[in-house]
């Protein structure tokens, strides 16, 4: 045992990537390089505004600048080591080095799913208890869902850190993913996982439809309180609330469910790896965008910070 333990944190997995050095896959790297610095941006500056301007100090954008922050950790977590590997040519990542991948990407992804999921809620709140909003969306409840979100995915990301580290790893230590993917490295090990694929499965599978419920029923509400709205201006002003955040989900859960919902006969390396680019880098850089060029009250945030450079810089 404490000799395979040795070798385990001292061998390092080979990352098989998804781009060769093809002048096609070369022009394909560059524009996921653009995403990622687009995204980078894009939620730093986000984050940024909802910060420093008190008019959105409110619980939507609190929990939006939690989002980014959820993204901006998620690209962060793969495509630096990616973007590293292509350009020098190693492909390597350390035993250690590819257990904490692991673990950030899952609790991030965890953490995301459930926060988009109580955001629904919030929306939910806002639209058919507008009078009672601040006292069931106050501060402490805020936090609450926040913490929750993020406890829920740091927990998940810590218990699959620790059962992947249990099991023992043949020699060919090549993972077919541009990063360290759980199901793909335990192709790796040299032990029946399959009790812990049927229950890492069952994890996937609550993760996704746990929150997702909570979205359904959310909007299911909605949808009965804005029918019974007697304006088309209110109907229509409801409605423009929610869509930002239905894009977002419709984005984070339809890559998410293609990749771990499907059954395992129809799962090919190549597609796991294309649609996890989308909701590891596409999907960050999207969500800024969807809420800011979508919402006025960003843009108008966004603005008064570039007339407040712009006077600066003049004087």
């Amino acid at each position: 045992m404490v000799m395979w333990l040795n070798q385990s944190f001292t061998d390092d997995f080979i990352l098989l990537g998804i781009f060769s050095h093809s002048p096609t896959d070369l022009l394909l790297f560059s524009v996921v390089m653009l995403v990622f610095t687009v995204a980078l941006c894009g939620n730093v500056l986000l984050i940024l505004l909802i910060y420093t301007d008190s008019r959105l100090h409110t619980p939507m954008y609190f929990f939006l600048s939690q989002l980014s922050l959820m993204d901006l950790m998620l690209v962060c977590t793969t495509v630096p080591k990616m973007a590293a590997n292509f350009l020098s040519g190693r492909k390597s990542i350390s035993f250690v080095g590819c257990i904490i991948q692991i673990g950030l990407f899952v609790s991030l992804v965890g953490s995301e799913g459930l926060l988009l999921g109580l955001m629904a809620y919030d929306r939910y709140v806002a639209i058919s208890h507008p009078l009672h909003y601040p006292v069931l969306m106050n501060q402490k409840v805020c936090l609450q869902i926040v913490g929750s979100s993020w406890a829920f995915g740091v927990v998940d990301g810590l218990v699959q850190m620790v059962v992947v580290m249990t099991f023992p790893y043949c020699n060919l230590r090549e993972v077919d993913h541009f990063f360290c993917e759980m199901l793909s490295l335990l192709k790796l090990a040299c032990a029946d996982t399959s009790l812990f694929e049927k229950v890492g499965l069952a994890c996937c599978i609550f993760m996704l439809l746990f929150p997702f419920s909570i979205i359904v029923a959310s909007y299911a509400r909605i949808l009965g309180t804005v029918l019974r709205m007697a304006s088309v201006q209110s109907r229509r002003k409801a409605l423009a609330t929610c869509s930002s955040h239905l894009t977002a989900v419709s984005f984070f859960y339809g890559a998410a469910m293609f990749i771990y919902l499907r059954p395992r006969r129809y799962r090919t390396p190549s597609q796991d790896k294309e649609v996890s680019i989308f909701y590891t880098v596409l999907t960050p850089m999207l969500n800024p965008l969807i809420y800011s060029l979508r919402n006025q009250e960003v843009l108008g945030a966004l603005q008064k910070g570039l007339d407040h450079c712009r006077t600066s810089s003049q004087h």
